[in-house]
């Protein structure tokens, strides 16, 4: 069976979803530990729910961020991943960890990207009148949300949305996408090469599947 890290820094409702998705077999895998930057994060408490082993990193221990990922990966890598998912992990990356980590790193964006990588994605969706929003699940590169997409989400915005309820819309998304693209992976039908996602032998356009 595969094995999965997942990092976080807050509540870890992405965490949950591929929780639940590991124990009714819609992932043949098992998340073998998580991993936070907050010692406070509400995911560390549903991983220890799920006997899943939690441990928490404080960015204020170390030196740099280069000192901070070297430590990371050592404990990462004291469970053997066949993937390290990114969900709702909010510090940027050093190279030498997403090189570590090379075609078997993912994380998942509240955007269509390439439209707005980054922070806020929400209210700049709001503030320029889009008639459409979502979230991405890509493979992550040293680009900044800027690795190969292989799954999106859109929702629709209204008018009279607001941040808080674009943000439940897209992570009601978030909670169907994420687990179903790591059972890709731990099933070998999702892998990157030469800087594109492949599914079942065939390389996605750059904007992954569309998943309405």
């Amino acid at each position: 069976m595969k094995k999965l890290v997942v990092l976080i820094s807050g509540n870890g409702s992405n965490l949950q979803s591929i929780l639940d998705a590991c124990a009714s077999g819609r992932i043949n895998g098992s998340v073998a530990a998580v991993f936070s930057n907050k010692a406070s994060a509400f995911g560390l408490t549903r991983a220890q729910e799920a006997s899943v082993p939690g441990h928490s990193l404080a960015a204020s221990d170390f030196a740099d961020r280069d000192a901070f990922d070297r430590q990371l990966m050592q404990e990462i890598d004291a469970y053997a991943p066949d993937l390290v998912v990114l969900a709702g992990y909010m510090r940027i990356l050093s190279q030498a960890f997403v090189a570590h980590y090379h075609d078997r790193l993912v994380n998942i964006h509240p955007s269509l990207l390439p439209k707005y990588p980054g922070l806020h994605t929400h209210r700049q969706a709001l503030e320029n009148g889009d008639e459409e929003h979502g979230t991405s699940v890509h493979f992550v590169t040293d680009e900044l949300d800027g690795g190969p997409v292989i799954l999106q989400a859109r929702v629709p915005v209204f008018a009279e949305d607001d941040e808080e309820e674009i943000t439940s819309r897209v992570q009601h998304q978030e909670h169907a996408i994420y687990p179903l693209v790591i059972g890709w992976f731990v099933d070998g039908r999702l892998q990157m090469r030469d800087g594109k996602a492949w599914l079942d032998g065939q390389p996605l356009p750059p904007q992954g599947y569309a998943h309405d």
